[in-house]
């Protein structure tokens, strides 16, 4: 094609053709813009490669070797090394690898292979040697690549290779800047220096060989920098975007029902913290705007939220409209049921729970008396979005374990209402028992307001939490007997349902058991995934009439178990667990009166990272670092479970390394709509195409 647009399909692009083309959408490449923002993961410095006997010690460096031989040598505890021997005509090396794929390896690099090693430089037993270095096949570089450049590498698929990515590039990278719009509100000031964002695409492809090449890695040259700027800035445009829509709609104008509130408020057998009074005031505000509320309420583990959604719930009801509240799972949908059940006598109105397992005369009873706004507040799961479920005036939609549901579910249930107004939508606030660092909340919930929930009730203990070893098993397990005796409970979580041949893991079954013949005195329940649903509200039930002392569970008890005289939490293979999904788990104790303790079983083979999240685990009990080092570990992806979270997928910019960055693009986006919401103004011209093409559909814009 003589001229590309964004939105070229990427088979037209010299060298590539459908074939190709089929092979690049592995990696979510489908148009040129996708090639463009193909960027490359890691920079190769082909400036100097040493020789064997030139390689400087301690140092990361680069040496061009020829592969002489692999063996495999067997080590202690039945574990084994992987030992590459290569060699220059200076001398001979050592490659070790610990963690490998011998059939891979050896098929990969046979005899009189020559690669480029990069990695730290050792001396063992006088040899030089790398473990674990960087390995690159020499054949990946074309002659004229051989010395005296910066390679860019690119990230890889089956039948994709580096000389061929280099070389669509090389060929197409000039054609693919005039695709580039570029916009003086997103060029970045770098001391004195504007780069225009042409500029930074064709230094980070093409690299200059004068410069920095840690810097170039640690995506931190100014070029990287511009980008990272310009895909947060147009993710923030198009959240506060959409925010700026959202505001321009109507809601009911709530006229607070005073007497039924103060009614509800002395019902609750706790005061309010001062957290949860300032969230409700902030509610409040928004029912009496007359505008749509979007907010997220974040809190820890026990501090409060769900009352906090049902004080918000009266307020709604006693303006006479009706309020869902959709949790993931039934569980948890059981549990807010049986939480707030109680309140319906005291103060007369009408709570229904509908769930999956909900029988089908009492269904359609409840869908009538739903139809009839008999009902006010149903509580439910998926359940509440099937096409029979009919508001007859939906005034707010409670969402729990946000997180968990996708985009299209909550406007499926916010599509409910059949407001006498058809103008108006309901109120939403959603909660997360997940605290969320500021950052990545700017990215995934920045078209919402946050309240959050920082301290407990009162009464509430900090949970003392230690790390076990094997070899004091016994040690904690009399411990546990004691607190059983004195009449409290204890929960055993392990991470498999069953024996697995596959992991060396104790699974809930077998240690049900040996949980049994350990606590001779005291009856054990066995609670997972795999049961009905029927059967695991029995062994719940059951767990909190205290008719079972200790309950040995998967994860399922993750949310929805609240059982105050439960006081010992055990988690058993710790070291599995991530840091958000262990806070979690510890805190289905600590919440009743008593001093309460999580013993996290850990087994010796652990990585730095493992040690380092148990160690987290030990010195604090606040969720809000504890999620921030999360962050920092695992990337938002598996944070937040990324598939249903709505993360957008960027292809440089990092919200752990970028927050700087991230914070200057959404203030600069808030500039441009406050003056201009509806981005119409002639000087914002292409910064609307630009945003309506990167995330217009993504976000469901209504600019476009």
């Amino acid at each position: 094609m003589s001229t590309l647009e964004p939105t070229t399909p990427i088979q037209y692009l010299k060298g590539v053709g459908p074939k190709l083309a089929q092979v690049f959408q592995r990696k979510s490449v489908y148009t040129a813009w996708d090639f463009l923002f193909y960027l490359p993961i890691k920079y190769i410095d082909r400036r100097e490669l040493h020789t064997i006997r030139a390689l400087p010690i301690e140092k990361a460096q680069s040496c061009l070797v020829t592969v002489q031989d692999i063996t495999v040598r067997p080590m202690r505890n039945r574990r084994k090394m992987l030992e590459m021997t290569v060699s220059d005509s200076t001398g001979v090396a050592k490659i070790t690898f610990f963690q490998f794929n011998e059939t891979y390896l050896k098929r990969r690099y046979p005899e009189g292979k020559k690669i480029v090693v990069f990695g730290d430089v050792k001396v063992y037993k006088g040899q030089k040697s790398f473990v674990h270095p960087e390995i690159d096949d020499w054949d990946d570089f074309s002659e004229d690549d051989a010395s005296g450049k910066i390679l860019p590498f690119y990230s890889l698929t089956e039948g994709l290779y580096q000389k061929t990515v280099r070389k669509i590039f090389k060929q197409n990278l000039e054609s693919l800047l005039t695709i580039v719009e570029d916009s003086p509100l997103t060029v970045r000031e770098t001391g004195d220096v504007q780069i225009p964002l042409k500029e930074a695409f064709r230094f980070v492809h093409e690299p200059p060989s004068d410069v920095d090449v840690d810097e170039l890695n640690c995506r931190t040259s100014p070029y990287h920098q511009r980008i990272i700027y310009d895909e947060f800035f147009y993710l923030q445009l198009g959240l506060l975007s959409k925010r700026f829509q959202y505001a321009k709609k109507q809601a009911e104008k709530l006229q607070l029902n005073v007497e039924l509130y103060r009614s509800a408020l002395s019902q609750l057998p706790f005061e309010l913290t001062d957290d949860q009074k300032t969230v409700l005031e902030e509610i409040r505000e928004d029912f009496e705007s007359g505008k749509p509320m979007n907010r997220m309420i974040q809190g820890d583990v026990g501090s409060g939220k769900t009352i906090v959604a049902f004080l918000a719930s009266v307020m709604m009801i006693g303006s006479g409209k009706q309020v869902a509240l959709m949790a993931p799972t039934e569980i948890l949908a059981e549990q807010h049921f049986k939480n707030l059940f109680p309140y319906e006598e005291k103060l007369d109105f009408q709570i229904e729970l509908l769930t999956g397992s909900t029988k089908t005369k009492k269904r359609d009873q409840i869908l009538y008396d739903l139809e009839q706004s008999k009902t006010k507040l149903i509580i439910g799961t998926h359940a509440l979005i099937t096409e029979d479920v009919l508001f007859d005036d939906l005034g707010l939609v409670i969402v729990d374990e946000q997180h968990r549901f996708g985009v299209k579910q909550r406007a499926q249930l916010k599509n409910k209402s059949k407001f006498k107004d058809g103008n108006k939508t309901p109120h939403v606030l959603i909660m997360s028992a997940t605290p969320i660092p500021r950052t990545l909340s700017m990215c995934v919930y920045g078209d919402m307001d946050m309240s959050l929930i920082k301290n407990k009730p009162k009464g509430r203990q900090e949970i003392d939490t230690k790390v076990f070893r094997e070899k004091k098993r016994q040690q904690m397990y009399r411990f546990i007997e004691d607190e059983l005796t004195k009449g409290r409970q204890a929960y055993f979580i392990y991470p498999l349902v069953e024996e697995s041949e596959k992991l060396d893991l104790k699974d809930a079954t077998l240690m049900h058991q040996a949980l049994q013949n350990e606590f001779k005195n005291f009856k054990v329940g066995l609670l997972h995934g795999k049961m009905k649903a029927a059967e695991k509200e029995a062994v719940m039930q059951s767990f909190k009439n205290k008719d079972y002392a200790v309950l040995v569970s998967t994860t399922v008890v993750e949310v929805g178990v609240d059982v105050p005289n439960a006081t010992i939490m055990v988690i058993e293979h710790a070291e599995r667990f991530g840091l958000s999904q262990l806070h979690q788990l510890r805190g289905r104790v600590g919440r009743g009166s008593e001093k309460s303790h999580c013993f996290l079983m850990a087994s010796y083979a652990q990585s730095e990272e493992s040690q380092f999240r148990l160690k987290i685990m030990e010195q604090t009990n606040d969720g809000f670092v504890i999620s921030e080092e999360d962050l920092r570990l695992r990337g938002p992806g598996e944070f937040l479970g990324t598939k249903q979270s709505g993360m957008p997928d960027f292809r440089l910019a990092s919200i752990v390394r970028d927050g700087k960055l991230l914070k200057a693009s959404k203030a600069r986006a808030q500039k441009v709509l406050e003056t201009d919401p509806d981005l119409i103004d002639p000087k914002h011209a292409v910064i609307k195409r630009v945003l309506i093409h990167r995330w217009g559909k993504r976000l469901d814009l209504s600019l476009i």
